[in-house]
């Protein structure tokens, strides 16, 4: 049984439920607010199947009239996504079903467009395939459209030859890792 949460830690107010044997979760969640100085967040976990941690608090935005962080508020996940869908690719290696070593395009020939043919799973992984962003701007929306995403990327020229750097794929990797793991596995 989750208990109701509606504390204060330091200046911020934390809503949501909690089951008792999370306590230190709701402990670790104030912590941000009150010592690392987190503006507004929020924090779902399921334990074997059932709700046991649904915590928020804080702000939308940084100011003192900002709106507060609801139950409901929209963020955007980047980089917490790229973990679980390396992850993904990595069962699918597991499983025989993807090769690191492997050009992209046996899985996803249209990525081969544009100089980026010899770019392999691993490069796609690391962070080497020279497609970090795209140069043209993103129409209204298109972020949430995988299929626009996907296209567009897989039109992209690299901005390097790919396998000779690495940069941070920060914008790109849940497309394009999404999307391989989307064609080999036929899940999304």
């Amino acid at each position: 049984m989750s208990n109701n949460i509606d504390v204060t830690a330091g200046t911020t107010r934390i809503q949501g439920l909690c089951a008792p044997q999370f306590e230190q979760v709701l402990d670790a969640f104030s912590k941000n607010f009150h010592t690392l100085n987190e503006v507004g967040a929020s924090l779902c976990l399921y334990y074997q199947g059932e709700l046991v941690v649904d915590l928020w608090g804080g702000q939308r935005d940084t100011g003192t009239d900002a709106a507060p962080w609801e139950s409901d508020t929209l963020c955007v996940v980047f980089s917490c996504t790229k973990a679980a869908t390396a992850l993904c690719a990595h069962v699918l290696v597991d499983q025989g079903r993807l090769d690191l070593h492997a050009p992209v395009t046996a899985y996803w020939p249209e990525f081969g467009a544009a100089g980026k043919e010899d770019v392999t799973v691993a490069m796609m992984l690391n962070h080497s395939a020279g497609v970090p962003a795209l140069r043209d701007p993103v129409r209204k929306g298109g972020f949430l459209d995988w299929n626009y995403m996907t296209e567009r990327l897989a039109a992209e020229a690299p901005f390097w030859t790919p396998g000779t750097r690495n940069g941070y794929h920060m914008s790109t990797f849940g497309w394009t890792v999404g999307e391989l793991v989307r064609r080999v596995s036929g899940q999304s």
